[in-house]
């Protein structure tokens, strides 16, 4: 019969035909044959199971060995037996591998028509050994999922004792390499049913050997956490985390949470590994795993774990809250509003504790803006109810993934730890585009000096293929000593510093240079202080053309000039000092209903002439003298009161007691913004107009006057006599609070102009005058005025102010309450000397002083007609937001509206750019062929590192690309929604504060 059964299955015959012998075949089972004529049948029909040529021939296999085996079940059992089997499972049958799926299926058939028999038992006791030795060889999913069919249907061949927790370890084991190698549906689904029949396997075990679980609960997590950088266990493990007891988590993780052999970075590790299994189709109850180990992680003050995890694995809501906004209001269920609800409570908690972020949110406040808002307070009481403070000194520098340049083309600055503040103002600097030019041109070839440092910074920033650059050489070279790394600082001191120090270097090399012509002109590494006493003497000397001047006097040097007049004797005194910045401060308006500026000749309370008194009402019956070299600090109540209110209406100018006259009533800033209340909005002109104004030296702060050799009333002003290329102004918002004493910060808003009108009253007698570059200011005090430092010597020549047009090239903005937090991130924009060429309709050349100082106080601007309409036009140039890592196209109308959509973002440092008719900078042509975009060519040295570090990125972009396409395959199952956002956003700084937190960073499973 079996030599019919296989002439018939390989002839030619149509199938019909087959269908009918077999059938004949398979009654004639019923018949007696002897025991070689079955052995015969049953070799037959095995091999047509195991190596059939097509599915008929396997159909026809297991028909017949089923229907023969049935009816002659003693020689069945006689054939397949131990050795038969064992030969099957470690030799596999002729030219098929033992592993082979149909291997598994054939004894799994076998068994079930030998159940009955007694030589069964000896083949579970076989099976037992085999299976573990199968598993212990990671088998494939698809020979897994068979195995676990055949042991879920034969639960006698799972191994017993001892052998059952080895077997659960090592199948925990397997599951943690499976991997599915398709991305196609059908195979997907395919891997997820096996993967299932697996687990389902192992809930089977634990519940019918409770000894097991632990053990495999153990593997699991020494899976999960483990550090092995060439291994990544599969994301199938997720499955098993849904047949846990949920009654166990509590003395779970209270074990792992308190187990002394359980690392930081291994339960960091377990955290992230978690978290990316929530993207798995089967991970039932992970989350409530995952949040439930986060929390006895803080029971146990493991905060460091969680700011590590934090910062790698929770994802951005940003990219999703708009449609997720947008998809629960359609639907109009009360569960759905009463989840939004909650969300916009916790986008308002996460917009406060991590600011700093414009670009990010301005959408997101848009689509929530129809529901309420949570006050300061429960936004606070929210944030407290779980506060993260790091264990160690150091939070994680949360690098971002680097792809590549942005769309802008702009190259970001890698935060390294609370380096925001350099960062901001390096990218500032670059902007100032003919100060990068200036310094990309410099030949420092041999030379180590910090010039050369921000040369390559520069250099780097430019061309580099990278997103983002790590300007780790250059901030450990410019760094203030004071400055405690890692921690925020203030970028206005950081600028000021910085700008010195290569003015001064520049200066000691100058000298160095002199007095070695004939020797080598190197730089070398001797400290900056050692230097500075040694050519002390021959730095006396002061710089009075442009060809002595140091490219920073060329670039923001300017002059300013102190005019103080003793009241009691008429003499006066005068000096001109240098300055790189102008410290601003906010005019204390909150107590000046009206601040008049009058005549005192006629004054009853003062016999002189042409004296200005600042008279505030409100609080004392006697007039009061505001010092605005001295407004930064004032008494809290001010303080207070200044942060709430804006600038008063109207500044008064009269020439007698009387009351004034219509025509000689000034008014601020007409075109200023206005505030909900109806008030005004102070603008940068409103605070330059305060900080040039005059004053009476009076009371505390009286002067001390030579001529008559004891302290005297005096009035004081300040005037511009040179004005710099690049013009920095710092707004000194952080005021110190007598009655805390602390730094608070003045959030007030602040109208930027885009065009700033700087009155310059030029002077001849600079050659006689006492000159300094270097202004007595104290670093550690930055907030007190500039003004306040100054001396008097000398005498004032008369000329009449010219008003210098400067457009806004750069504002840095601190985000956060205070100045030992936050986050500071910068707007900029690409201004040369020469564009834009700004047509002013001045004055006569001899307008008088008094009409010049009217205009100062701040009379209308000739440049406001057309000032608007110079806005329009700048909206739809390209201006960029530099945050740290990120760089995005922004535009002027949302520097404008920072302060108004975000509280505590608020403008710190302006860099504005003098409009020239010609360049100014001799030497170098933009224009030439030699010069790359406007930027001349660097030198070969840069170019040659810049050169061999792109390669090395894209050396490192493959070895990322080869490490993703291994990883692939468990990606490939993770079932990510369409248009999923893989960017990076950036990171904050400080862990405190306004921008605290550390950030987001890297793209996980979670969201805030």
């Amino acid at each position: 019969m079996d030599k019919i059964l296989e002439g018939l299955v390989s002839s030619s015959h149509p199938l019909p035909v087959k269908r009918v012998i077999v059938r004949k075949v398979v009654e004639s089972a019923e018949h007696w044959l002897d025991e070689a004529q079955c052995e015969a049948m049953f070799d037959l029909t095995t091999r047509l199971i195991l190596e059939g040529q097509d599915p008929f021939q396997r159909q026809v296999g297991h028909q017949v060995l089923e229907a023969y085996a049935r009816y002659h079940r003693p020689e069945f059992e006689s054939f397949f037996n131990k050795t038969f089997v064992l030969g099957l499972l470690q030799q596999g049958y002729h030219s098929l591998d033992r592993k082979d799926v149909a291997i598994l299926d054939y004894i799994h058939n076998g068994l079930k028509l030998i159940m009955s028999c007694p030589s069964v038992l000896d083949l579970f006791s076989l099976l037992q050994v085999e299976v573990l030795r199968m598993v212990c060889e990671r088998p494939e999913p698809p020979l897994c999922a068979r195995l676990s069919d055949l042991l879920t249907d034969f639960v006698q061949c799972i191994p017993k004792g001892k052998l059952s927790i080895t077997f659960c370890q090592q199948l925990v084991r397997t599951i943690g390499h499976f991997q599915c190698v398709s991305s196609q549906e059908k195979e997907l689904r395919e891997y997820v049913s096996q993967v299932t029949k697996v687990s389902n396997l192992l809930q089977n075990i634990w519940k019918a050997e409770p000894s097991t679980l632990l053990p495999s609960l153990q593997e699991i997590f020494a899976s999960i956490s483990s550090t092995d950088a060439s291994f990544e266990p599969s994301v199938a493990l997720a499955s098993l985390v849904q047949h846990i007891p949920l009654q166990m988590i509590t003395v779970l993780i209270r074990s792992l949470t308190t187990d002394p052999n359980v690392k930081d970075a291994s339960m960091t590790q377990a955290l992230c590994r978690m978290i990316d299994w929530l993207s798995w189709p089967l991970a039932q109850h992970v989350d409530t795993w995952v949040i439930a180990l986060l929390k006895g992680l803080a029971a146990v003050q493991k905060f460091t774990i969680l700011i590590d995890v934090t910062l790698l694995k929770i994802e951005l809501i940003v990219p999703h809250v708009v449609n997720l906004v947008h998809s629960f209001k359609s639907d109009g269920l009360p569960s759905s509003t009463a989840f939004l609800l909650q969300l916009t409570e916790l986008i308002h908690c996460m917009m406060y504790h991590y600011s700093g972020f414009p670009d990010l949110y301005e959408s997101i406040l848009e689509a929530i803006k129809d529901f309420p808002k949570p006050s300061e307070e429960k936004i606070k009481l929210i944030l407290n109810q779980s506060a993260w403070t790091s264990q160690s000194n150091s939070l994680a520098s949360c690098l971002s993934r680097l792809s590549g340049k942005s769309e802008t083309g702009k190259t970001g600055l890698i935060n390294l730890g609370n380096t925001c503040y350099m960062n901001s103002v390096i990218q500032a600097l670059f902007m100032a585009t003919d100060f990068r030019r200036q310094v990309l041109s410099l030949n420092l070839n041999g030379c180590n000096s910090l010039m050369k440092k921000l040369q390559h910074l520069f250099a780097f920033l430019a061309h580099t293929q990278r997103e983002a650059y790590a300007p780790r050489i250059f901030f450990e070279a410019s760094r203030p000593p004071w400055f405690t790394p890692r921690s925020q600082q203030d970028c206005s001191e950081y600028l000021r510093f910085l700008l010195d120090r290569l003015h001064e270097e520049e200066k000691i090399l100058r000298v160095q240079s002199l007095h070695k012509s004939s020797e080598s002109l190197g730089c070398t590494e001797t400290s900056l202080q050692e230097v500075v006493s040694k050519a002390a003497a021959l730095t006396e000397t002061p710089c009075t053309s442009d060809g002595e001047k140091t490219l920073i006097e060329k670039m923001f040097g300017g002059k300013l000039q102190t005019h103080i007049r003793c009241l009691n004797c008429r003499s006066t005194s005068q000096k001109v000092e240098a300055f790189t910045d102008l410290s601003l401060a906010f005019c204390p308006s909150s107590s000046v209903e009206n601040l008049s500026f009058q005549d005192l000749a006629s004054s009853p309370d003062v016999q002189d002439n042409g004296l200005l008194r600042t008279i505030v009402s409100g609080h004392s019956e006697e007039p009061v003298v505001y010092n605005p070299a001295t407004a930064a600090f004032v008494h809290d109540s001010v303080v207070n009161e200044r942060t709430i209110h804006s600038p008063p209406d109207e500044f008064h100018c009269t020439e007698n007691t009387s009351v004034p006259n219509e025509s000689n009533k000034i008014l601020v800033n007409k075109d200023v913004p206005q505030k909900p209340g109806g008030e005004t909005t102070p603008s940068v002109t409103d605070l330059l107009n305060y900080f040039l104004a005059p004053e009476i030296l009076t009371d505390d702060n009286q002067y001390y006057c030579e001529n008559c050799a004891s302290l005297q009333n005096a009035e004081k002003t300040m005037q511009i006599t040179e004005e710099p290329e690049y013009l920095i102004l710092t707004l000194l918002r952080f005021s110190y609070d007598q009655k805390y004493h602390v730094r608070r910060k003045i959030l007030d808003n602040v109208s930027l102009p885009l065009v700033l009108e700087l009155p310059v009253k030029r002077t001849t007698s600079f050659s006689s005058l006492s000159e300094s570059w270097s202004v007595d200011v104290d670093f550690t005090d930055i907030s007190e005025n500039l003004a306040k430092k100054l001396k008097p010597s000398g005498t004032e020549d008369a000329c009449c102010p010219k008003l210098v047009p400067y457009l806004l090239s750069s504002v840095v903005v601190h985000s956060g309450v205070s100045s030992e937090s936050g986050h500071y991130y910068s707007y900029a924009r690409n201004i040369t000397g020469t564009e834009s060429t700004y047509q002013m309709c001045h004055q006569s050349e001899t307008l008088a002083l008094a009409s010049s100082q009217s205009h100062l106080l701040g009379r209308e601007s000739p440049s406001a007609i057309f000032e608007q309409d110079l806005e329009n036009k700048e909206m739809s140039k390209e201006w960029f937001l530099f945050n740290d890592s990120r760089v995005t196209f922004t535009s002027f109308q949302s520097v404008q509206k920072i302060t108004s959509r975000f509280p505590k973002d608020t403008a710190y440092v302006l860099l504005y750019k003098k409009q020239n008719s010609t360049n100014g900078l001799s030497g170098n042509n933009p224009t030439s062929g030699l010069w790359v975009n406007g930027d001349p060519p660097l030198q070969k040295e840069l170019m040659d590192a810049i050169t061999k570090d792109n390669k090395l990125y894209l050396q490192e972009q493959e070895l990322n690309a080869r490490a993703r396409a291994l990883q692939a395959a468990s990606a490939s199952c993770s079932f990510r929604p369409n248009g999923f956002d893989d960017n990076d956003p950036p990171g904050s700084c400080g862990p405190t504060g306004g921008g605290g937190g550390g950030g987001f960073n890297t793209v996980g499973r979670l969201v805030f």
